[in-house]
């Protein structure tokens, strides 16, 4: 069975990943009932010799989980920070028996919210040690198919180490994927520095990643507000699971008000959860995640998908009576339910992947695609653009689940919107100051960082103005 390793930088991405940890262990908690390793479990965990003679200990130490081996599991991840903080809540917590000490990568000081610290000042301080764990995590898989990386880009260490680290797996893994998974901040971001931060980490994606899907905080605090909505008004049913992560906090009553990043990070835990499902459960139809990359990317830096997630509220966390299966669908292409800002039905589709979990067959989803496709948009040479994935396991707590993968020109506008932001302090030469001092950085970095994602934004006017003709054709192939 293809694995994969997963790379989780900085702040956001280390909580992010043991969301993802967490709700990866219900399923197979809930649907491995012997506790025995399987072929499941291998896709991202490993043995590890307890050299004792009884059993090992939990895998996850906690009621929703009893899986439990001769030898202790261990994930294949390699986490990294330059602060202590989330990585040693991440150690203490519920998590820590699936945590091996050889897999951290911590510093005491930070990046200050500067890419160039994370990038040009840690980059190659940890650069043999980063090189040395990926490998031995990359030692453990049988067939090692990805690396997924998880991070942000406004801070530092998410931007600036997190797109370091891209480059070294494309030089000492040319033929590994590499997906990331990104999420961007807002315009009312309080780093005022991470418009710099962005531009400077999209150059590297641009040219160093296989698939980016980009989330946007501003998207993931409007679902979390929606979904309390819903249950406050009582639509998703009158009750909310005790501890559940839908809250704030586990156990708690706060308002998403008062600290809505738990419940944002789990939503992205489980796009992460619904992309690797087939990777770890069977299926009448499971795709591998290279398939993705390989039917969804025509072009090689128009590599920005735009993920969708439905049902929208969190996994096991709301007792709620199971959503129509066509309207499932619907959902999905709805704005309402993009993890970033953007409505793809009024945009130019170039390619779309669905990928479904549950008792959902394939006729079902060859009906909806008929039903859906004469409300979107797709280029002229791929009209038939469409991929899709059935696993058999639903989500813990549902009877089926949908996440859209679309290459959709939709994203231009959060790009725009980026560089707008990255102008207004550029042409004030504000906080370069910050940059520049550090050995490596220079000016130059910066409008090498503009001109690529300008770039990149006229690709996507090209291909938006062949929207609606026939037999539009592109003067020029986009990443060329």
């Amino acid at each position: 069975m293809a694995q994969s390793v997963v790379v989780q930088v900085g702040q956001c991405g280390n909580q992010v990943g043991c969301r993802f940890w967490d709700l990866a262990l219900r399923e197979h908690a809930a649907v491995n009932k012997k506790g025995i390793y399987d072929e499941a479990l291998s896709s991202f965990f490993r043995n590890v010799d307890t050299r004792s003679g009884g059993d090992g200990p939990d895998i996850y130490k906690g009621k929703i989980c009893s899986l439990k081996a001769r030898v202790r599991q261990s994930i294949k991840a390699l986490l990294i920070d330059m602060e202590e903080g989330v990585v040693n809540e991440i150690l203490q917590g519920p998590l820590r028996d699936v945590f091996d000490s050889k897999q951290l990568i911590t510093d005491v000081s930070g990046s200050g919210n500067n890419w160039a610290v994370g990038h040009k000042l840690y980059g190659y301080q940890y650069r043999e040690n980063i090189v040395e764990k990926l490998r031995k995590a990359a030692e453990h898989c049988d067939c090692l198919q990805c690396f997924f990386i998880i991070h942000s880009m406004g801070g530092g260490t998410g931007s600036g180490l997190g797109t370091f680290v891209l480059n070294l797996l494309e030089d000492e893994f040319p033929e590994v994927y590499r997906f990331v998974t990104s999420v961007y901040p807002s315009g009312e971001d309080d780093v005022i520095t991470s418009p710099y931060n962005t531009v400077l980490a999209m150059k590297e994606l641009n040219e160093h990643a296989d698939c980016v899907l980009p989330i946007e905080n501003e998207s993931l605090f409007d679902i979390v507000n929606k979904i309390h909505q819903m249950i406050n008004s009582g639509k998703l049913g009158s009750t909310v699971k005790q501890n559940s992560l839908v809250t704030s906090s586990a156990g708690s009553a706060k308002t998403v008000q008062e600290k809505p990043f738990d419940a944002m990070n789990n939503i992205v835990a489980n796009l992460l959860l619904n992309l690797t499902s087939s990777a770890r459960f069977e299926g009448s139809l499971n795709m591998d995640l290279n398939e993705i990359s390989m039917n969804l990317v025509p072009f090689p830096r128009l590599h920005y998908l735009v993920s969708s997630l439905t049902p929208l509220y969190t996994l096991a966390d709301v007792n709620v009576p199971s959503r129509r299966l066509d309207q499932m669908f619907s959902d999905a292409f709805s704005r309402e339910h993009q993890l970033i800002q953007a409505d793809p039905k009024h945009s130019l589709y170039l390619a779309c992947a669905l990928l479904v979990r549950g008792n959902v067959q394939v006729s079902d989803l060859r009906r909806n695609i008929e039903r859906l496709k004469p409300s979107l948009h797709f280029v002229s040479w791929n009209q038939e653009g469409w991929k899709t994935g059935l696993c058999s396991v639903p989500p813990v707590g549902h009877s089926h689940s949908l996440l859209s993968l679309a290459n959709n020109t939709c994203v231009k506008p959060t790009f725009i919107e980026l560089k707008d932001r990255f102008m207004k302090l550029y042409k004030k030469k504000a906080h370069l100051h910050h940059y520049l001092h550090i050995d490596g950085m220079e000016q130059s970095c910066f409008s090498e960082a503009i001109l690529s994602l300008s770039d990149l934004i006229e690709e996507y006017n090209e291909l938006d103005a062949t929207k609606g003709k026939s037999t539009g054709r592109i003067t020029r192939i986009p990443g060329k």
